[in-house]
């Protein structure tokens, strides 16, 4: 899908699920994958607050008890458990190297699309925004699952592929799929069906 060039009086910057549950090593929930796109996502945390963009951290959390998971409790055993994405706990929060600056806000959401029982469209519409730049991860869960809440909420996105990323898929009755498969696989799915797919090096141009 083409857009025009980045506008940041009118744009925001969107780090997904960018949480130590996800990123570090161990984790309950670690994809190792995540820690791969760490300098360019700073390299786009930096870009973007020179140029005044808004950066929002949507994070995946769940209330202690699980009353909010739904189907999540059977998707993800650890989530279930009560071991993973349990709101007020450390492993909910930003990991350190992309973290938050102070007046960054953290969107709490409990699926994978960013907007869905959220007030993200509130902010945004607040802000001035009509696009959103999209990184952070799973790819294929939550990046796309927020470019598709982004499309029916009005607005455009742009999704950054060096800047997000996916996980292997183990063999469910269709086969394996490594993570650049999916993260490409994803990535052609969004483009053709809601948001331009560029890399980081095309969006520091146009905020330069």
């Amino acid at each position: 899908m083409s857009a025009p060039a980045i506008d940041p009086a009118r744009t925001a910057l969107l780090v997904i699920d960018m949480q130590n549950d996800f990123v570090e090593e161990g984790a309950p929930l670690e994809f190792p994958e995540g820690r791969r796109i760490l300098p360019t996502l700073q390299k786009v945390l930096d870009a973007a607050r020179t140029a005044g963009m808004p950066v929002i951290y949507p994070a995946h959390v769940h209330r202690r008890g699980g009353a909010d998971m739904g189907i999540h409790r059977d998707l993800y055993p650890p989530v279930g458990a009560g071991q993973a994405l349990v709101d007020g706990e450390r492993g909910v929060e930003i990991y350190l190297e992309v973290a938050p600056r102070d007046g960054e806000l953290v969107i709490k959401k409990h699926r994978y699309n960013s907007f869905y029982a959220t007030d993200l469209e509130i902010v945004l519409r607040g802000l001035g925004v009509d696009t959103v730049v999209l990184t952070g991860m799973t790819t294929e869960c939550c990046v796309l699952g927020t470019a598709r809440g982004a499309l029916e909420c009005g607005f455009r996105s742009v999704v950054l592929a060096d800047a997000t990323a996916s996980c292997d898929y183990p063999d469910l009755g269709l086969g394996p799929m490594p993570a650049d498969e999916m993260h490409t696989a994803a990535l052609r799915i969004m483009s053709l069906t809601s948001s331009r797919v560029t890399d980081a090096d095309t969006v520091l141009a146009e905020l330069s």
